[in-house]
């Protein structure tokens, strides 16, 4: 069993950054793809980037391409997401996930059979 908790959310103007930080519990952490999704009012939830175990494999949706960065510290059990140069239409809860089905990043949320609580993220214009 794996529990994921986001933290970092919060409200930024439109061109500003900010980092999700999303800390996971349990040892199997380092085997674990990781994934990070987002849900804004009215719409599905939608994939935003993914992390091999390793780390050495990175996968973004064509949104949010050379703005964001996914990145993992597997010796404390942590995946993170630098956003930068942030739109409004970035507007989301953002969501952790872990896959212990999947080792490469995936954008499949079917992949995943872990997820956070969530994080909400508001740009402003």
């Amino acid at each position: 069993q794996v529990q994921l908790v986001e933290s970092g959310g919060g409200l930024v103007q439109a061109g500003g950054s900010l980092r999700l930080s999303c800390a996971a519990s349990g040892r199997t952490f380092s085997t674990y793809a990781m994934g990070w999704f987002r849900q804004a009012p009215g719409k599905e939830r939608e994939f935003v980037a993914a992390i091999s175990w390793s780390g050495g494999r990175l996968y973004y949706a064509d949104s949010v391409k050379g703005r964001f960065t996914i990145s993992r510290d597997n010796a404390k059990n942590t995946v993170y997401l630098q956003m930068n140069s942030l739109k409004p239409e970035d507007t989301a809860v953002y969501y952790c996930a872990a896959s212990s089905m999947v080792r490469l990043a995936t954008p499949d949320r079917r992949d995943y059979d872990y997820w956070g609580q969530g994080t909400q993220v508001t740009v402003s214009s």
